[in-house]
């Protein structure tokens, strides 16, 4: 072979290197997820007595724990709304300024733990259980006409129990490169064991400005349906 050809060959390999490189880290898959997702609440054996569903929203991670990346940290923080009331007032000087009073019943849940994916890569199904709290917290506050903000902010009631989730999904990839993105389905159970909470009519506003509270306990278990986005982090 001739040096036109052997420069030739060489040129030809230093240009496909950098190529193939690209194309292998955009393959690469991710470390772990960064994920927010849409959710919604059924309410479980004796909750279902005291409330339909319940609609919120969820934040999620996962980073591995081993070689192939298929055991996983997770860890998830989310807020689950069951219950809303709004009542019109006059504020306190006359009733040219118009408020709105919003009480809102409220479950605040946080966990970590493990999480296994079958398989990696464009379609991804995999189970979890994490252990945690949740927060039953039922929450009023005064709002201009125009909702441009809230103030005097007010727990009516709270408990903290402890909790623990299980449940399962897949992270389906719609876009690939250096952050691949993936749709996440997901279905999990909130065991919250008992708990004491407010619903919808549980405050009673007596005439002298104060209020009498009607709380409930009960077992306080759900299950949870979930839709969102979740990126690739790591490489």
């Amino acid at each position: 072979m001739g040096y036109g050809r052997w420069w030739t060959t060489l040129a030809l390999a230093g240009a496909l290197v950098p190529s193939v490189a690209l194309e292998a880290q955009e393959h690469r898959e991710p470390a772990g997820f960064i994920g927010v997702s849409f959710v919604a609440g059924n309410p479980l054996g004796e909750l279902d007595g005291f409330f339909d569903q319940s609609f919120g929203f969820e934040l999620e991670g996962t980073w591995p724990m081993s070689d192939d990346r298929r055991l996983r940290l997770r860890t998830d923080l989310g807020v689950l709304i069951y219950g809303h009331e709004r009542i019109g007032m006059c504020h306190p000087v006359g009733c040219r300024i118009g408020v709105d009073l919003t009480t809102t019943n409220n479950i605040f849940f946080a966990g970590v733990g493990p999480e296994y994916a079958f398989a990696t890569g464009a379609f991804e199904p995999y189970v979890f259980g994490t252990v945690g709290l949740s927060y039953f917290a039922t929450i009023s506050s005064l709002s201009g006409p125009d909702e441009y903000r809230d103030y005097f902010d007010t727990t009516n009631y709270d408990d903290i129990v402890m909790a623990f989730r299980f449940g399962g999904g897949a992270r389906v990839r719609v876009h690939r490169g250096r952050h691949p993105v993936s749709l996440d389905f997901g279905v999990e159970k909130h065991q919250n064991g008992i708990a004491n909470f407010l619903t919808e009519g549980d405050i009673l506003d007596n005439p002298d400005g104060s209020i009498t509270l009607f709380p409930n306990r009960s077992e306080a278990n759900l299950m949870t349906f979930r839709f969102g986005v979740s990126v690739g982090v790591g490489g």
